[in-house]
């Protein structure tokens, strides 16, 4: 029997980072929502004992680097689970795009292994499980809309984005978040999200304030380290997206535009200069991602 479920990547709507903690993390503030972008993460039970792991991308670490093998040996080893599982990442996020791929590809493991494994976990569990991980993962076991403060690991659930699609364009290298918070100085950011009027244009489904009030103090560490991010982020503003903003660490950038064909021609525009181009829907909420398994 095969479970398969839904990982889909995030943007990040805000971003801040407000301050270097005693554990040498930074102490963040943003929100983030799901998008119409995601791999799909199929499980089998093996009676092997092992966790084997197999990928549609050649860019995708098959052992313990990879964040679908830790949630898998996290939960065999906080549970005494005996059996063995084989994890097949069906792989769309492009990989150290900034879009949480990894993370979201661990956060779908938990949910489906809780299911496969009878464990009977429930979601305020499994998001606990998912800060052991990584930052990003107890937002993708949660999903939606959310404001997440800490390490990423406290969570508010928030109102869904105004409809709209969503261009994303990622440029050929990929970003270590490593090393782009090691370079940022708190001191030295010029200008903060306001997250709070966020919230209150989410709440409101107010288009036009998303898009004005998007915002993240990581772009500028990573513009400066990579120009073409730039340019590509101003080439998305002259083609005629209505807001856009650097996703998590990047590279990947964003805009978010009210039709879809206005979405279609901005993709047609960025395809010369850009391989991963994508046009996709904000998802909003967990409802509209139903698990599946059979």
């Amino acid at each position: 029997m095969i479970y398969s479920e839904k990982a889909p990547a995030k943007i990040n709507l805000t971003l801040d980072a407000l301050h270097k903690r005693e554990d040498g993390y930074h102490e963040l503030e943003m929100i983030m929502t799901t998008i119409d972008l995601a791999d799909r993460i199929d499980l089998v039970e093996t009676d092997d004992g092992r966790i084997h792991m197999d990928s549609t991308s050649g860019l995708v670490p098959l052992d313990e680097r990879n964040l679908a093998y830790r949630a898998a040996s996290l939960l065999r080893e906080r549970f005494g689970i005996r059996q063995g599982v084989r994890i097949f990442i069906h792989k769309k996020i492009p990989v150290a795009a900034g879009l949480a791929g990894g993370s979201s590809d661990a956060a779908a493991t938990l949910r489906g292994l809780n299911r496969m494994w009878k464990l009977g976990l429930t979601l305020e569990e499994l998001v606990k499980l998912g800060a052991e991980l990584g930052s990003d993962v107890p937002y993708c076991v949660q999903m939606g809309t959310a404001l997440a403060k800490g390490r990423g690991e406290i969570l508010r659930p928030l109102p869904p984005p105004p409809p709209c699609w969503v261009v994303l364009a990622k440029p050929p290298h990929g970003i270590s978040t490593a090393d782009i918070f090691r370079r940022l100085d708190i001191d030295r950011i010029s200008a903060r999200p306001e997250t709070e009027k966020m919230i209150e244009a989410l709440s409101r489904s107010d288009y036009p304030a998303v898009c004005r009030l998007l915002g993240n103090v990581l772009e500028e560490v990573t513009l400066e380290m990579f120009p073409e991010v730039r340019r590509l982020k101003e080439r998305i503003r002259r083609y005629g997206a209505d807001g856009v903003l650097m996703s998590g660490s990047g590279p990947t950038v964003f805009g978010l535009v009210d039709r879809e064909s206005r979405a279609r021609r901005i993709v047609n525009a960025l395809r010369g200069f850009c391989r991963q181009v994508f046009a996709v829907r904000m998802l909003g909420i967990p409802e509209e991602l139903p698990a599946r398994g059979g």
